[in-house]
């Protein structure tokens, strides 16, 4: 299992390509808590990891504000510290997901290999796919200080218009199965879609489709947390 860091200089949304990598287990060989003291900039790093260079295509609406900005300070060290830990937790009850710390968010990526996927042209979620959501579930339920974000996309084989519909379909799919199946808060969760258009393999390949057709889970700090961590570094 690996979990990647990437620590980001931005100026905006757009330019949120310069990434720097580092393989590792959740905590080691980067300090997301030090990031925090530092980094002030806006979130599109996460855009970045879920959309890579097709940022702004498609979907339902802006997801950079659900995303926010980074904090910075001592409060954004707190929030390091805090979303640090719950990558960590994600990484260690899902060992099949690729677990991302960027920003101040944790995205989570599933796809074939990775524990949820769906059946060629459907949006149900299989019973294998359950027991990876039902496991992600438990750590939302241990952090309920965060706002959650899914988005779907596809390979390109079909129409686009299909396609998108598709992606739709199967990210509802999961946010319903968090928020109606499992009974986590519906407030705390944004879903969008993408279908074709942001591919992050080679379509031309069976490998690469099979890498496209995903599903990313954002987590961000919530307001409160965002709150909490203000009032913690204040009394500090």
């Amino acid at each position: 299992m690996k979990t990647i860091y990437r620590k980001i200089s931005i100026v905006t949304l757009a330019l949120a390509t310069l990434v720097l990598f580092t393989n590792c287990e959740a905590t080691r060989n980067a300090n997301n808590s030090q990031k925090g003291t530092v980094i002030g900039a806006g979130g599109g790093a996460i855009l970045g990891a879920i959309l890579g260079n097709n940022i702004g295509k498609g979907g339902n609406g802006e997801i950079g504000a659900v995303i926010g900005g980074v904090a910075g300070g001592a409060a954004g060290a707190i929030i390091g510290r805090r979303m640090d830990n719950q990558a960590k937790k994600i990484e260690t009850e899902i060992p099949g997901a690729q677990v991302e710390r960027v920003d101040d968010g944790i995205v989570v990526t599933f796809d074939e290999n990775s524990g949820v996927y769906f059946d060629t042209n459907k949006y149900n979620i299989n019973a294998k796919s359950m027991v990876t959501l039902d496991k992600l579930t438990g750590v939302l339920r241990e952090y309920p200080d965060t706002n959650v974000l899914v988005v779907g996309h596809t390979d390109n084989t079909g129409a686009d218009a299909y396609n998108m519909t598709l992606s739709k379909q199967r990210a509802e799919s999961v946010t319903t199965y968090f928020t109606t199946t499992k009974s986590l808060g519906a407030g705390r969760f944004t879903t969008n879609w993408y279908g074709e258009q942001s591919p992050v393999a080679d379509n031309n390949t069976a490998e690469g489709r099979a890498q496209n057709r995903r599903v990313n889970v954002v987590i961000v700090p919530n307001d409160k947390m965002k709150n909490d961590a203000e009032n913690e570094a204040n009394k500090g």
